[in-house]
This record gives C-alpha cells, sequence and structure tokens, in this order.
C-alpha cells in the first residue's frame, strides 16, 4: 500500500493538506499518516485543533513514499523547526519530499531546491525566509505545483495540483490523478 506521511506543524494551514487526507486513504487506497515536530496537540490556523501522537523523528522508520509539509507561520519565523534530517534522509532514499505555502521553506533550508525546478508563494518569500537556498534561477513563478525529481512543490493558493502530485509520486497512477484534478476544478468551469 502507498504511503504518505503528512507533517502537520504548530499552526498548520486547514485548506493545504485536505483533499490528501481525505481522498488518499478513502478514495486512493493510500495510507495517510500524520506526523508533527513536537507530538501532542497542534492547532490549525483556523483554530482546529488535532492531536498528533507521532513526531517527525518516526517518519523514517515507517518508510513513506513521500513525506509532506504543511506550511504555517512557524516556519518563517526565527527559530523555525528543523526538520533537514527527515527530508533529505527522504531524498536519500530515492523517495519524494513535497512542500506547499511556507512548507516549501523547510525543504529550502534543507538544499533540497537548490537543483531543481520548483515554486513557492513568490521568490522573494524563499530568499527572504531561508537564507541558506540556492536555487533562485531554477524557481518557476507557477500558480500549480511543480515537480522535479520528487521533489514537490507548490504556493498555498494551489492545494488541488499539490494533492494531484502528492498522490502521482505515492503511486496512483497518472489518469486517476488527471480524473482528481479535472473534479476538483470543475466548480471553475
Amino acid at each position: 500500500m502507498p504511503k504518505i506521511a503528512v507533517i502537520l506543524p504548530p499552526g498548520f494551514a486547514d485548506w493545504e493538506y485536505a483533499y490528501i487526507a481525505g481522498t488518499g486513504g478513502p478514495f486512493y487506497g493510500i495510507d495517510v499518516r500524520f506526523y508533527t515536530i513536537w507530538p501532542g496537540e497542534v492547532v490549525s490556523q483556523g483554530g482546529l485543533p488535532a492531536k498528533v501522537s507521532r513526531g517527525t523523528d518516526e517518519i523514517a522508520d515507517w518508510h513513506a513514499d513521500v513525506v509532506t509539509v504543511v506550511g504555517s507561520f512557524c516556519w518563517e519565523q526565527e527559530g523555525a523547526p528543523d526538520i533537514s534530517d527527515v527530508l533529505t534522509m527522504q531524498r536519500e532514499r530515492g523517495r519524494a519530499v513535497a512542500g506547499i505555502c511556507a512548507g516549501t521553506l523547510a525543504l529550502a533550508r534543507a538544499g533540497l531546491l537548490d537543483k531543481v525546478r520548483h515554486t513557492s508563494n513568490d521568490p522573494a518569500f524563499l530568499t527572504d525566509n531561508a537564507p541558506e537556498y540556492a536555487g533562485g534561477p531554477l524557481y518557476q513563478a507557477s500558480p500549480k505545483a511543480v515537480t522535479d525529481d520528487l521533489v514537490i512543490t507548490a504556493p498555498g493558493t494551489a492545494p488541488t495540483t499539490f494533492t494531484a502530485a502528492v498522490l502521482e509520486a505515492a503511486g496512483l497512477d497518472a489518469g486517476t490523478a488527471r480524473q482528481f484534478r479535472a473534479m476538483a476544478a470543475a466548480e471553475h468551469r
């Protein structure tokens, strides 16, 4: 069974993981599990309390197909949590990593955006909040998710294409991923 690890930081963005959780398991048979920096209760930007018993240090033992980092204002703060070890180990195993919105900052700090095409909220967002980021020439101004060499990135306004890319990286076939994108986009036609 394909596996997706979703990292919910304190103040996680409610809309950025919802499609992954709501469709990944129930509709596509993917094992979606939640992790957080410090196990216990985390509260979303919208005020939803979530009790998460797994810490990010447990991800490596689970061998997820994709590790997904959800956005939060915590990634923009001085002294932001450092999950570089988790993310680089995932890539060293040849598995996908994904970041949406401020979650892309965790990927930038780990050096995972330096050699692949990627996107985020905007280029200055990365340079202002991740001084170690060196991937500027590969930045793609895109309203949709960008995937390159098993690194998936998206601005916070693109949870649909982000979800499709994450599900596909976990093993969902391309046709079903297209069907998901079409279904989610139907209201905008």
